[in-house]
């Protein structure tokens, strides 16, 4: 049975198009997936992530459980603050990539609304110790806001000192009188933050009416699933199903950043350490094509009439006004200027290998 946020009805009454996205009846766009795109960019935009998945991880082993099973050094984090990690299968493949939170007593880990049944089986098939994992999912609204005045927006309507809040980490406090977890993370590249509060619809339409009223004057707008797509995609983040899965490891992927190979024993680390010895054979590079196409999720990519292998993700971009995309191609032809091609219509469009992210000016 699809499942619906509790901004379900605002979305309805705003006429949003909404479509079955992980098994929830989520909005795709409003006004227009170009004119939401550029409302981030240049104004403030509302996204409702309510379908995303929270799991809090506690007991006195909770630590060692977490640096097991993720990539990224959870030692490193102290409470309020908030990493990018990954966790992986033992051949390196992705389980999912998720954010991690220290709540001083607990974890709270972010997963992927698709992920959240195999995750949380995943993550129980590995716990050992005083660890209790407990599935929040369901007890939670989330909205992000997000662009260059989403901190003039919210602080309207807080005490809390959001310019003080540094980039990954989060406070408490409350937002039009709600009590939440103030996060300033998102998928964007554009300043925002994530709230995190009570799943009562009531709730919901109370905090989301003072949203819209606080950022009037900035042009605030709600905005779809397809405008989060195209924002991410010009920073060059992963999209889980698409870009990275259970076939891709971090670092042909790019996630070399959050790897921590020396940090000890973690699930996967065997497989990435042995790929990083022989040198990686495949790499996730970003692209852009010369000419009116675009390349989408699935179309081969080719150099010298062979196949490279296949566009993961690609859209026409709002900010650049250029068709972009990601594949993973040979290590020997990932480097930047590379020249290849992307099979469309049995045509090869030709395009560049560049440097991420494509936009460059994000707040």
């Amino acid at each position: 049975m699809i499942k619906r946020t509790p901004f379900y009805e605002i979305h309805a009454g705003l006429g949003a198009k909404l479509v079955d996205f992980a098994g929830f009846e989520m909005p795709v766009q409003y006004s227009g997936i170009i004119d939401e795109h550029l409302a981030v960019r240049n104004n403030v935009g509302v996204f409702d992530v309510s379908h995303m998945g929270e799991f809090i991880v506690q007991g006195k082993d909770a630590l060692a459980f977490l640096q097991k099973v993720t990539v990224n050094d959870v030692a490193k984090l102290t409470e309020g603050r908030v990493q990018y990690s990954a966790m992986c299968y033992e051949n390196g493949g992705i389980v999912d990539d998720l954010l991690v939170y220290h709540r001083g007593d607990s974890y709270m880990l972010v997963v992927n609304a698709s992920n959240i049944a195999k995750d949380f089986t995943w993550l129980h098939s590995h716990l050992e110790g005083d660890v209790k994992l407990i599935d929040r999912s369901d007890a939670f609204s989330l909205l992000a806001v997000q662009g260059p005045h989403s901190i003039a927006t919210l602080q309207k309507l807080t005490t809390v000192d959001l310019s003080a809040i540094e980039y990954y980490h989060f406070g408490k406090g409350t937002i039009a009188g709600v009590e939440m977890l103030l996060s300033r993370t998102g998928y964007t590249g554009e300043v925002g933050f994530e709230l995190y509060f009570d799943s009562d619809p009531r709730t919901g339409v109370k905090v989301w009416e003072a949203l819209f009223q606080a950022g009037t004057e900035f042009g605030i707008k709600p905005v779809g699933l397809g405008a989060r797509d195209t924002l991410r995609l010009e920073m060059g983040f992963c999209l889980y199903g698409n870009d990275i899965d259970q076939t891709t490891h971090p670092l042909e992927a790019g996630l070399g950043w959050i790897t921590k190979l020396n940090k000890g024993d973690f699930i996967g680390r065997s497989a990435m350490m042995k790929a990083k010895e022989e040198g990686l054979k495949r790499k996730l590079v970003g692209f852009m094509l010369s000419e009116k196409a675009v390349a989408r999720h699935g179309y081969e990519l080719v150099a010298g009439g062979k196949g490279l292998g296949l566009v993961t993700s690609g859209t026409f971009s709002p900010s650049l006004e250029r068709a972009i995309g990601m594949g993973y191609v040979p290590s020997d032809h990932a480097s930047t200027g590379a020249e290849i091609g992307i099979s469309i219509r049995g045509k090869s469009v030709p395009a560049s290998v560049v440097k991420l992210p494509f936009y460059q000016k994000g707040s």
